[in-house]
């Protein structure tokens, strides 16, 4: 009993003894001050060390040299930093169109943080796949799964016509590419820019022939054909391509149809928004497009209604033909036609660069999840 009593004792003193220690250290902390002195920016600089050895973020932030406590942040380094820090969208061209390799570069599209490359080891990496229709061949597409944030581009530039519609790719492709205006990224044949102030006038060229066609694919079932044999009988049209046996380079088109007043600009084929180079090279190079394609509305959506001549415009081949004739003799009445002129300036787009570069601003314009169904529907019916 005694010894149980003496340790019932005990206890209550060490308690007490434990709890006296915690509270004199708990003071002793409380009111002691070490005096530690930690060099400083200051003391850098006033022994001549200049180098200043700042955390970068200080650095970024201080416009003084010497590292002052000023906070002032420079915000040209900030928003390149931020910059910086953004990562590269990258877009994978898997085909070059029909064996057209162009320009990797974005450089004169103002498109930033973007690499366009046709290195197919970085597909786990691409944010788009940009798929050129006309190159799909049995199973050449993609065969490792599609990581989640990738999106498949279907590229095209022909017609339904001259589209080969392709099984199993119906429900393939997130977007869509193409000279169409509701295509998700659309690229037509050219576009007409603003001309900057300041900039020289369009000189029309001379002209020496009243009407011309450059033409290579002859099909006798094709409108324009049709169009051509009975137009010819009303008015002298020049022809020249492999169609009439006078195949003309680059060079030799530029000369031709800079000389000529009028230019048959008939496409091979009739579907929305389907005008060509056959409409934009004329435009560029000084002579009046007589346009045989979609309906004049629809050329409207693209270019001037007073750039051009629609053989809608008229009813019968004879009365174009009489309009033609007419223009030929009034100077002014023709050089209506490019009064456009002095406000813009036509521009031919770069197959393959402009639609991968577009297709890079798009995607960082737009990282929602998409997904465009019934391609057949949309595209060929």
């Amino acid at each position: 009993m005694s010894l149980a009593g003496g340790q019932m004792t005990f206890l209550p003193k060490c308690v007490f003894s434990c709890i006296m220690v915690l509270c004199f250290a708990g003071l002793f902390f409380m009111y002691y001050k070490p005096h530690i002195n930690f060099p400083t920016f200051t003391a850098h600089t006033e022994r001549g060390d200049h180098s200043c050895q700042c955390p970068v973020d200080a650095v970024e932030q201080r416009s003084n040299p010497n590292c002052s406590s000023e906070p002032q942040i420079d915000p040209t380094v900030v928003q390149k930093t931020q910059e910086d820090a953004e990562p590269d969208t990258v877009v994978l061209v898997w085909f070059w169109p029909f064996g057209f390799q162009f320009d990797l570069s974005c450089d004169t599209y103002n498109v930033k943080r973007c690499l366009l490359t046709a290195d197919k080891s970085l597909y786990d990496e691409a944010h788009g796949v940009l798929i050129h229709h006309r190159d799909i061949r049995g199973d050449n597409l993609p065969k490792d799964p599609r990581p989640w944030f990738q999106k498949w581009v279907w590229f095209n530039m022909e017609s339904p016509a001259n589209t080969q519609q392709v099984p199993h790719i119906d429900e393939l492709f997130n977007l869509t590419c193409s000279y169409r205006l509701d295509s998700n990224i659309p690229v037509p044949y050219g576009h007409l820019e603003p001309r900057a102030s300041g900039e020289e006038t369009f000189q029309v060229p001379p002209k020496d022939k009243l009407v011309c066609w450059i033409v290579s694919n002859w099909n006798p079932n094709h409108r324009r054909v049709q169009f051509y044999n009975e137009l010819k009988k009303h008015v002298n049209i020049t022809v020249y391509g492999k169609a009439f046996g006078k195949p003309v380079n680059s060079e030799e088109y530029n000369h031709i149809v800079s000389s000529c007043k009028f230019y048959l600009s008939f496409e091979n084929s009739v579907y929305k928004d389907y005008i060509t180079e056959k409409l934009y090279r004329p435009l560029m190079l000084g002579a009046l497009p007589v346009t045989l394609g979609p309906t004049r509305q629809n050329y409207e959506d693209h270019v001037p209604g007073d750039s051009f001549i629609h053989v809608h415009d008229f009813p019968t081949a004879k009365q174009l033909a009489d309009r033609l004739l007419y223009l030929d003799r009034d100077d002014t009445e023709y050089m209506k036609y490019f009064d456009w002129t002095k406000r813009y300036q036509t521009k031919l787009s770069a197959l393959g660069q402009d639609h991968a570069c577009e297709t890079c601003r798009f995607l960082q314009q737009h990282g929602r999840y998409q997904a465009f169904r019934n391609l057949k529907k949309w595209y060929w019916a």
